[in-house]
């Protein structure tokens, strides 16, 4: 087991920029942003409804989906069966969608839950279309509230990969970092987000392979927060999103260690004790 301390969250080495490669927000966005953020605190950590960890039990990382919010121009439909059998959440948007962030239903990091020292979570994107020079998916995650008509990466505790220009963003409202030159995502690519819980390492991998890591001691300490995966939209876009429902491309994945229904809804003494404390929610 690691003994020693996980490492402080620092800024990314890689030259930061002032404006997006393609897209650019408006400022009124930029503005509405910082408002939304000062206006809506963090949300603590919670404990979840004993009916969802129930379903947890039995159905695994399926029981994860995406919400979408009132910005939302488009179809999501979650737990559907695909011919191998697996459980996958698919998406499309149309091509009037303005920028806009889908959460998870359910923690994937949950800081009232048992966190152990290896491992830690991931879940994967399948593209199937991102048409035009405008249409935008970004993989990653936030913590709630999020204003829902920002791109995760841009405000407050959120991080992600924008596949449109493979910059990487950690509350960054200009034009994020370069990530890597290795990869060109198209149609039928599949992108994942990792996140290691003893080092804050957010990484990310292109067609089973993991790329270089992103960003180093995020959300911790993890009892601070409450970490929901986050998938932006803009344009018209067509993906799926496997949280553990189907089989991973990145093969780790697969492994009990990644798994998300592998901590959320495992209680620790803390938890036992603070559990009459805090209000539960269902989803």
């Amino acid at each position: 087991m690691p003994s020693d301390p996980p490492p402080q969250w620092t800024p990314a080495p890689e030259k930061s920029y002032l404006y997006g490669l393609r897209n650019e927000a408006s400022r009124a966005h930029f503005k509405a942003a910082k408002q939304f953020c000062s206006e809506h605190p963090l949300e603590q950590p919670r404990l979840l409804d004993s009916r969802v960890v129930d379903v947890i039990r039995t159905q695994g990382g399926a029981v994860w989906g995406l919400i979408s919010p009132g910005s939302f121009v488009g179809i999501v439909n979650n737990q559907v069966r695909m011919h191998d059998g697996g459980l996958v959440t698919k998406v499309k948007t149309r091509g009037d969608q303005d920028d806009c962030c889908l959460l998870s239903n359910l923690p994937i990091v949950a800081g009232q839950y048992h966190i152990p020292l290896n491992g830690g979570v991931y879940y994967e994107v399948t593209v199937g279309e991102m048409e035009g020079y405008d249409s935008i998916i970004a993989i990653g995650t936030a913590c709630r509230p999020f204003p829902p008509f920002r791109l995760p990466g841009w405000n407050r505790l959120s991080a992600a990969l924008h596949l449109d220009d493979l910059r990487k963003f950690f509350e960054d409202p200009c034009g994020g970092r370069d990530y890597t030159k290795e990869i060109e995502v198209s149609r039928g690519d599949v992108v994942g987000c990792g996140y290691e819980f003893h080092t804050g390492i957010m990484f990310f991998t292109h067609q089973g392979r993991r790329l270089p890591d992103a960003f180093t001691g995020i959300y911790l300490p993890h009892q601070k927060y409450d970490v929901y995966a986050a998938v932006g939209v803009s344009g018209a876009t067509e993906f799926k999103v496997n949280f553990g429902g189907d089989t991973f491309k990145w093969l780790p994945g697969n492994e009990w260690g990644w798994r998300l229904d592998r901590h959320v809804g495992q209680l620790t003494e803390r938890t036992t004790r603070d559990q009459e404390q805090l209000p539960p929610y269902s989803a």
